[in-house]
């Protein structure tokens, strides 16, 4: 069973897609902690709900997110919806065992200040037709990794930024999250002179 560490930092649609698979059995594994940037995040009570241990790590604090993933004995380190970049050491100590998910079809609308609303914002204001989500590993860059798994969703003509953002969360974001996971925990994926192989 494949254990998972969550790192947060908002309303945490992404960690109950997680949780979702795993109570359905989508996902041989289980979460063993999650952890948020932000005192206040939802994502925290969606941990509680669920009896899965969680801890907030400000900027200030002396306990790092490294220490705090390394003593929950995860194996696989999920950023879902996590607004700070991972430092080095971090990287290099789960090197190929990092994965995020993005709202964009990488390598378009991605990188440094493309998070949230303002990646749909974009695909509207650049009068593409068809976005998505984009799951891949951590690297050191911004959205830079190695790609996993791309899911394509239709841009509508009528869509706005916020119609956009939840049509691609539930039809793209959640369930190729959930699937890549449930792939990795079956031991499916792996990285190959920085290529992915899906066996």
């Amino acid at each position: 069973m494949l254990k998972i560490a969550v790192l947060v930092s908002g309303s945490g649609t992404n960690l109950q897609a997680i949780i979702d698979a795993i109570v359905r059995g989508d996902i041989n594994g289980e979460i063993v902690k999650v952890i948020s940037s932000r005192s206040k995040a939802y994502a925290l009570e969606r941990a509680d709900d669920h009896g899965i241990v969680r801890e907030f790590i400000g900027a200030k604090s002396e306990r790092t997110i490294l220490q705090a993933v390394q003593e929950s004995g995860a194996e696989l380190v999920v950023t879902a919806g996590f607004l700070k970049v991972l430092p080095p050491e971090f990287v290099e100590a789960y090197k190929d065992r990092i994965i995020n998910v993005h709202p964009s079809l990488i390598p378009a609308f991605c990188g440094i200040g493309f998070y949230g609303l303002r990646v749909h914002e974009e695909v509207i204001r650049a009068g593409v037709k068809v976005t998505g989500a984009t799951v891949h590993f951590v690297d050191e860059g911004c959205d830079s990794g190695p790609i996993i798994a791309q899911r394509a969703v239709k841009v509508k003509e009528d869509d706005t930024p916020e119609s956009l953002q939840k049509r691609v969360m539930q039809e793209a974001e959640w369930p190729l999250l959930a699937e890549v996971i449930g792939l990795i925990a079956d031991g499916h994926i792996t990285v190959m002179n920085g290529r992915v192989i899906i066996r």
